[in-house]
């Protein structure tokens, strides 16, 4: 049996749409247009009542009467999966009087006598609210980088030090060798010259080594 042919004007005709974000309640405002001369009952329902607030979700409208119809959605915790998920469904039926009883209108209704429009919910998430990759994943690259120069730093101050020893090692080995050093004896001299030398070596392969782990 075919479904008679919806009395209504509704709009929006198809979807409802909610513009999150969805922290508080969000409402969206369904028309319902009479445009005949007759009088007629209506009354709205929702896939998920518990979600939505209508007002007035029945009534009767009158002939050439419109109203605005609110929906509220409740606030809830956005879930992209639930997209066009909830449905409403305007059902409408034309009654004689205006002092009707809507209960006892839809009581005693003929089914063949009722209209029904359906319609989406659409939750859309403004562009400007959507997620935006963190700041913080630049952090690690940056962190990165501080360690690292860091760590030349304290390379660059290391062979620096040694630089400077070996300065001061090779300014005393001057002096030794010119004969600088008095009160001293030749043996002294010698074994003091002796040390000096080794040390200067030492530091020297230090320095080598350090500095090849740098250019490496």
């Amino acid at each position: 049996m075919s479904k008679t042919t919806q009395i209504l004007e509704i709009t929006p005709p198809t979807e409802l749409h909610f513009q999150g974000p969805f922290t508080q309640v969000v409402s969206s405002e369904l028309t319902l247009n009479n445009p005949s001369d007759k009088h007629v009952c209506f009354k709205i329902k929702t896939t998920a009542p518990k979600r939505y607030c209508v007002r007035p979700n029945s009534g009767i409208l009158q002939a050439k009467q419109r109203i605005a119809v609110q929906v509220m959605l409740q606030p809830f915790d956005f879930d992209p999966n639930e997209k066009n998920k909830h449905k409403f469904m305007v059902q409408s039926i034309v009654v004689a009087s205006s002092t009707a009883d809507p209960e006892t209108v839809w009581k005693n209704a003929n089914p063949s006598d009722l209209m029904d429009t359906k319609l989406k919910c659409v939750f859309d998430w403004p562009a400007a609210a959507s997620p935006v990759q963190s700041e913080s994943s630049s952090s690690p690259a940056q962190s990165s980088f501080s360690d690292s120069k860091s760590e030349q730093s304290a390379s660059n101050e290391t062979v620096k030090a040694l630089s400077e020893t070996v300065t001061k090692l090779r300014n005393e080995n001057e002096k030794l060798k010119a004969g600088m050093w008095q009160g001293q004896v030749e043996q002294s001299s010698s074994s003091s010259f002796g040390v000096t030398t080794i040390a200067f070596i030492v530091i020297a392969l230090i320095m080598g080594v350090i500095l090849g782990k740098l250019v490496l």
